[in-house]
């Protein structure tokens, strides 16, 4: 099970964050997350998806429900496609989308965004990074993340943060 701590511009508490996929067929998986917020003591978010992989063409897409601490169930569909830039592939452009609607199928969001992410292996001894810039097209929000072993840090335009790490 993946766990984290996360924090962000978004709220005033920490937060619990679990993350499990549990293997349904050869590249398709059951992906479970939960989130507990520290400050109020009760899960913020929960979700259940399907994700299916498709390695050999660097893409994955996947589709489910999740429930929001604003007592909201909604579903979505997402896929995600990687373009190696360097023969390593420590350098790719990604890009992705996804599609959340409300219970009632009416309300509809989208997402979709280019990042450019590069790998930096033993940047330091036993150390390695992630850069990321990405630009999220519906909302014209560019935004960057910097990874490194256990520690996340997201910013974007819009003055939105938030810090993770990987327990």
């Amino acid at each position: 099970m993946d766990t984290s701590l996360r924090c962000g511009s978004g709220s005033q508490s920490l937060k619990v964050h679990a993350k499990e996929k549990f293997p349904l067929a050869s590249q398709i998986f059951l992906q479970g997350h939960a989130e507990i917020d520290t400050g109020i003591g009760a899960p913020c978010f929960l979700a259940v998806l399907i994700r299916h992989f498709y390695p050999q063409a660097s893409a994955s897409m996947g589709v489910g429900c999740q429930y929001n601490g604003d007592k909201e169930l909604s579903y979505n569909i997402r896929g995600k496609k990687a373009f190696p830039v360097t023969s390593n592939g420590l350098v790719n452009l990604n890009v992705k989308g996804r599609c959340d609607v409300d219970k009632e199928f009416r309300e509809r969001k989208s997402k979709l965004a280019a990042e450019l992410t590069w790998g930096i292996l033993n940047f330091q001894t036993d150390q390695d990074l992630r850069l990321k810039v990405g630009y999220e097209v519906v909302n014209k929000v560019p935004y960057f993340q910097l990874r490194e072993n256990c520690w996340t840090f997201n910013v974007d335009s819009s003055g939105k943060w938030n810090v993770r790490y990987c327990l």
